[in-house]
């Protein structure tokens, strides 16, 4: 498929293709004739890049994780950093809970002391 289809298929516009092929997030595409001819495996790339980047993660980032030699990409690469990515958001959910809770406990404190008018 050509790069319009590709934009649209994926929701990235034609300059984002670009730069993500250019930093090597995805595989050079074969040309026919001047145009650049993209696969399925270029879709699930930059689809996997666009939720990527929603999560936070970084270009270089992706670039250390999405490994390509050839027209293969690293899938299992790829689940294993998916996987300790998650470890890291649930271990940042159970420190930000630790924190309100701990808030929670100053405020209850702070109810409960009637030297201290707070309305």
């Amino acid at each position: 498929m050509y790069i319009g289809k590709l934009s649209k298929q994926t929701g990235l516009s034609v300059k984002a293709i670009r730069f993500y092929e250019e930093k090597g997030l995805i595989p050079t595409p074969e040309r026919v004739g001047k145009y650049r001819v993209y696969s399925q495996v270029d879709v699930d790339l930059l689809l996997l890049i666009k939720e990527a980047k929603l999560l936070g993660v970084s270009i270089k980032q992706l670039q250390q994780v999405i490994e390509i030699k050839g027209r293969q990409v690293n899938w299992v690469e790829i689940n294993t950093f998916l996987v300790e990515l998650k470890a890291s958001y649930i271990e940042q959910v159970a420190q930000l809970q630790q924190k309100i809770h701990r808030i929670e406990h100053c405020i209850a404190s702070l109810d409960e002391c009637p030297q201290i008018k707070l309305s």
